[in-house]
C-alpha cells in the first residue's frame, strides 16, 4: 500500500493460541490493515496500516476484542510555554504523534503527561514533536520506558504473591478432603471432632476466597469470552472449576437435589486447580521474561548520556539530545553513544556486540565508530553521523524485534488447529459427561463431573501457542549476539531447506581489495626503479588494481616520480611519460599492439593466470620490463567455512565476473564445487536460475552492494555486512562478521531453532492427543483409572513450562564457527596475502 507503515503494539490478556487468532481476526477485519502477525510469547501484534489515521481504529478494535494495547505514560518538562495558546499548540503537536492516545498539558507546572501505545511510540519522538512546535522538552525522569523484561518480572512477582496466598488457603482444603480418603482413620477423626458438615463448610469458605480473589481473573476473562462465542483458555478453567464449585455447593446446601450416592464435594479440586494454574503462569512469566533476554541485552548497550563538546568545553548530555554533527569526546573504558567518524585521536574499540568478534579494532582519524561499542585504550573525539533511531544499534534492535515477531510457515498449521481447539475441547468435555451419565457406574453423576472437569482442565492451547514464537524469540536473539541478523523471520525456516549455497566472489569469498602478489623482472631491470615508474603511472588511475600497485610501492618505500603526460587506452591499459621514460602498463594485448615482444615472460604470465592472479605487463622505453601479478586475497575464514558447509551436506557454488581460469584457481584452493564465471553484475539472477535446475533450493551470499537483485531472487538472500551496514533491504539475513563464518552460524542457528520448534509442537500436540482421552476416562473400563482434575491441572501447567524451558535451551547455542576455527585456513592458500615476489 502506498504510504503504508508497519505498526507494533504490546497486547494485554493473551493467554493461549485462541487469543492469537482472535486478535488477528479483529485487526484483519479493519480496512487498510494487512500483514498482521501476533506473537503470544512476546505478547505483541504487528500490522501494516495504510495511514496513521488507522491507529485509533486499531487500538479500538483491540479494546473491543478484549485484548487492549498496553500503554505507557511519559511526563515531559516543557519550556517556553507562557499562555493557554501555548498549551493548545503543545497538546496538538504531541497528539499528532502516531500512537499517542492521550495528552494532558499543564501550564502551571509546565509539564505534559502523554499516554501512548507501548512499542508504537519512542519517547524521543515526543521530544522531537515538542521541539518542532517551538517548545523544547525533556523527560521528567530517566525517560526509559519500563522494558518488557522488567514488566515480566513485575508480573511474575504479582503472580507469585497470588499463588502463595491461594496455596495457603487451598492447603487446608486439600488436607481436609483428600486426607479423609488417603489417611486411615482421618475420616472418622474429622467426624468425631468438627464434623463432616463443618469440614465441608470450611472448605467452601476457603475455596470461595481462592476462586474469587487470586483466581478471579479466570472468571472475569473466561466467561465474557464464552458469552461472545469465542472461548479461550480462561474459559476452560472457568467452566471446569466453576462446575466443580457449583456441584460442591449443591451437595453442601441442597443435597436433596442430588442422588444420595452422588453427594460429594470437589472444593479441593477447584481450589488446587486454580493454585496449580497460577503456579504455571508464574513460571511462564519468569520464562517469558528470559525469552527476550537478547533484546534486553541490546537495550542495555545503549548509552544514557554522552560527553559533547560545546564551545570548547565538554558537557554531559542526554542521549536524546545529541544531534548529527555534534562532536563527542570518548575516554578509555567508556561506551560510545552514537554512530560517528573519528576526528581526533586513536583507540582500540571492542565491537563484539556488533560483529561477534572479540578482537578490539584499531580506530584512527577518519574511521567509523558505532554506538554501543566500548572504547578500550586511548581517548578520541568523533563527529556524530547517525543518532536516535538511525544508529546501527537501533537498527539491530528493530531488526531483531521484527524477526521475533514474525510468523513462520509452520505456524500456519498451528493457527488453523487452534482456531477450533477450545470449542472442540468443550464439545469433548460435554460428550464425556454425557457418556458417563448414560453408561457410567454409580454414582454416574460424580464420575461424569470428574471426567468433564478433567478434560476441560488438561487441554492446553497455551503450549501450542507458545511452541513456535518462544523458539523464534530465543533463536533469533541468540543469533543476533553472534552477529547474525534475521531481517525476515521466515528465513529461519527456509534456511533449513537449502540444498546449495551460492557465493559472490568479490567481497564475499575474497577481501574485495586486490593486492600486488608478484613482480617478476626481465633481465636488465631493477625492482625499485620499475616499481617506482609503474606506481607513478597507476597513481593517475582509479582502478582497484592501480590502488594495489600504489600500496605496494608505498610499503616498499619506492621513490616518487613526476608524471609528465598520461593516456588511458580503453580495453588495453595506460601509457605515460614518467621522469623522461616512456612507460606502458597493461594486458598482453597492449604489448602486442605496440609490437613489443613478451616471449621472455610469457610462461611467467601463464603461470600467474593459472594461480588465479590478474597478470599485467610493464614496458619501459620500448622494452618489456616486468610482469605484474595482482590478486584479490581469499578471506582467511573462507576455506574453513566452505569445509563446514560441506560437512552440513550442502553444495557450494561461486558466481564471479572473473575469467574462468582465475575463478577455478580460487575454487580449487578453497574447495568450491561449482563455478559460474564471466558473469556481469546483472547476470547473477540468470546464474541462480541455472543452479536451481533440478528443484534445488538456493541461498545466495553477497556483499549487499551490487548484489541486490540476486539477494532478492534467491530462496534465501544472505548479505555480508560491513559491521555497520545493517539496512540491506534485499537480504533475508545480514551477517555482521564480514565473512563466511556467519553463513555457517546462520545455518546452525536455523537448524537448531527449527528442531526446537518441532520438539515443542510434538510435545504440545502429543500431550493433548494422549491425555485428553485419558482425562475423559478411556482407561477406566480396563484399568479402573480416572484422572483426577488436580493431576490434570498440574499436567496442563507443566506443559507450557516445558515448552518455554525447552525454547530457553537455545540461549546456550554456541557459534558453529568462531575466529579460532578459521585460523587453520589463514595463509594456507596461494591467493592469501603474500610477499611480492622478485626475480
Amino acid at each position: 500500500m502506498p504510504g503504508s507503515r508497519d505498526l507494533r503494539f504490546s497486547i494485554q490478556n493473551m493467554s493461549c493460541a485462541s487469543c492469537v487468532g482472535r486478535v488477528e481476526r479483529a485487526l484483519l477485519a479493519l480496512p487498510g490493515v494487512d500483514e498482521v502477525n501476533v506473537n503470544l510469547a512476546a505478547e505483541t501484534a504487528q500490522a501494516r496500516i495504510d495511514s496513521d489515521a488507522r491507529i485509533p481504529e486499531v487500538i479500538g478494535a483491540l479494546e473491543h476484542a478484549g485484548y487492549p494495547a498496553r500503554t505507557q505514560t511519559a511526563r515531559l518538562n516543557v519550556s517556553s510555554m507562557s499562555c493557554a495558546s501555548c498549551v493548545g499548540r503543545v497538546d496538538k503537536a504531541l497528539a499528532a504523534v502516531p500512537g499517542v492516545l492521550d495528552v494532558d498539558v499543564n501550564l502551571a507546572s509546565e509539564t505534559a503527561t502523554v499516554t501512548y501505545a507501548e512499542d508504537a511510540v519512542d519517547p524521543a519522538d515526543l521530544l522531537q514533536a515538542a521541539e518542532a512546535a517551538g517548545y523544547p522538552a525533556e523527560l521528567a525522569d530517566d525517560g526509559i520506558a519500563e522494558d518488557r523484561g522488567a514488566r515480566k518480572e513485575g508480573e511474575a512477582r504479582a503472580l507469585a504473591r497470588r499463588t502463595a496466598f491461594a496455596a495457603a488457603l487451598a492447603l487446608p482444603v486439600f488436607l481436609l478432603e483428600m486426607g479423609a480418603h488417603l489417611v486411615p482413620g482421618m475420616h472418622e477423626m474429622i467426624g468425631r471432632t468438627i464434623g463432616h458438615q463443618a469440614s465441608w463448610m470450611i472448605q467452601f469458605v476457603l475455596t470461595t476466597i481462592v476462586l474469587f480473589w487470586p483466581g478471579r481473573h479466570f472468571y472475569t476473562k473466561g466467561f465474557p469470552a464464552l458469552v461472545k462465542g469465542a472461548p479461550d483458555m480462561n474459559s476452560l478453567v472457568a467452566v471446569g472449576t466453576g462446575a466443580a464449585y457449583v456441584y460442591s455447593i449443591t451437595a453442601l446446601f441442597a443435597p436433596s437435589v442430588l442422588p444420595e450416592a452422588a453427594r460429594a464435594v470437589y472444593f479441593e479440586a477447584a481450589a488446587v486447580i486454580v493454585v496449580l494454574i497460577l503456579l504455571g503462569r508464574w513460571m511462564e512469566a519468569r520464562a517469558k521474561g528470559r525469552t527476550g533476554a537478547a533484546i534486553q541485552k541490546l537495550l542495555g548497550l545503549q548509552a544514557r548520556t554522552a560527553r559533547v563538546l560545546v564551545d570548547g568545553e565538554t558537557q554531559d548530555v542526554a542521549i536524546e539530545r545529541i544531534r548529527v554533527g555534534d562532536t563527542l569526546v570518548v575516554r578509555p573504558g567508556e561506551r560510545i553513544a552514537v554512530d560517528g567518524e573519528v576526528t581526533q585521536g586513536r583507540a582500540h574499540v571492542d565491537e563484539s556486540m556488533i560483529t561477534g568478534e572479540p578482537v578490539p579494532v584499531a580506530k584512527a582519524e577518519g574511521d567509523p565508530v558505532t554506538g554501543g561499542t566500548v572504547n578500550g585504550t586511548g581517548s578520541f573525539r568523533f563527529r556524530a553521523t547517525r543518532v536516535g533511531a538511525d544508529t546501527t544499534l537501533a537498527q539491530i534492535i528493530r531488526l531483531v524485534e521484527q524477526a521475533q515477531g514474525a510468523k513462520l510457515p509452520i505456524q500456519g498449521m498451528v493457527d488453523r488447529i487452534t482456531l477450533w481447539f477450545v470449542p472442540a475441547v468443550m464439545a469433548l468435555a460435554a460428550l464425556a459427561v454425557l457418556v458417563w451419565l448414560l453408561l457410567g457406574p454409580s454414582p454416574a453423576l460424580s464420575y461424569a463431573l470428574v471426567a468433564g472437569v478433567s478434560v476441560l482442565i488438561i487441554a492446553c492451547p497455551c503450549a501450542m501457542g507458545l511452541a513456535t514464537p518462544t523458539s523464534i524469540m530465543v533463536g533469533t536473539g541468540r543469533a543476533a549476539e553472534m552477529g547474525v541478523l534475521f531481517r525476515k523471520g521466515d528465513a529461519l525456516q527456509q534456511l533449513t531447506g537449502v540444498d546449495m549455497v551460492a557465493l559472490d566472489k568479490t567481497g564475499t569469498v575474497t577481501e574485495g581489495r586486490p593486492e600486488l602478489t608478484d613482480l617478476v623482472l626481465a633481465d636488465g631491470f631493477e625492482r625499485a626503479e620499475v616499481l617506482a615508474l609503474v606506481a607513478a603511472v597507476e597513481a593517475q588511475s582509479e582502478h582497484p588494481i592501480a590502488e594495489a600497485i600504489m600500496r605496494a610501492a608505498q610499503a616498499e618505500g619506492a621513490a616518487r616520480r613526476d608524471v609528465e603526460s598520461f593516456d588511458s587506452i580503453t580495453g588495453y591499459g595506460v601509457r605515460a611519460k614518467v621522469a623522461g621514460h616512456d612507460v606502458l602498463v597493461g594486458a598482453d594485448r597492449l604489448m602486442t599492439r605496440e609490437e613489443l615482444s613478451i616471449e621472455a615472460l610469457a610462461d611467467t604470465e601463464r603461470r600467474l593466470a593459472e594461480q588465479g592472479r590478474t597478470a599485467l605487463f610493464a614496458a619501459v622505453d620500448g622494452k618489456v620490463a616486468a610482469v605484474i601479478g595482482v590478486a584479490d586475497p581469499v578471506k582467511p575464514a573462507s576455506a574453513a567455512a566452505i569445509e563446514a558447509l560441506h560437512g552440513l551436506g550442502l553444495k557450494v557454488a561461486m558466481i564471479t565476473g572473473d575469467k574462468r581460469e582465475t575463478a577455478e584457481a580460487i575454487a580449487r584452493e578453497i574447495g568450491i564445487d561449482h563455478v559460474i564465471a564471466g558473469v556481469l553484475p546483472d547476470g547473477k539472477v540468470a546464474a541462480l536460475d541455472e543452479l536451481r535446475q533440478g528443484g534445488q533450493q538456493i541461498a545466495f551470499v553477497g556483499d549487499g552492494i551490487n548484489d541486490a537483485p540476486a539477494l532478492a531472487h534467491a530462496d534465501v538472500g544472505i548479505a555480508i555486512g560491513t559491521g555497520t551496514d545493517v539496512a540491506i533491504e534485499s537480504a533475508d539475513v545480514v551477517l555482521m562478521s564480514g565473512d563466511l563464518r556467519g553463513v555457517v552460524n546462520a545455518l546452525n542457528v536455523s537448524g537448531r531453532t527449527m528442531r526446537n520448534i518441532r520438539q515443542n509442537l510434538f510435545w504440545a500436540f502429543g500431550y493433548n492427543v494422549a491425555l485428553i482421552p485419558v482425562a475423559a476416562g478411556v482407561l477406566y473400563p480396563a484399568f479402573g483409572l480416572l484422572l483426577s482434575p488436580v493431576l490434570a491441572a498440574g499436567a496442563m501447567a507443566l506443559s507450557s513450562v516445558f515448552v518455554l524451558t525447552n525454547a530457553l535451551r537455545l540461549r546456550r547455542v554456541r557459534p558453529a564457527m568462531d575466529e579460532a576455527s578459521s585460523l587453520k585456513s589463514e595463509g594456507a592458500g596461494s591467493l592469501s596475502p603474500a610477499p611480492v615476489a622478485a626475480q
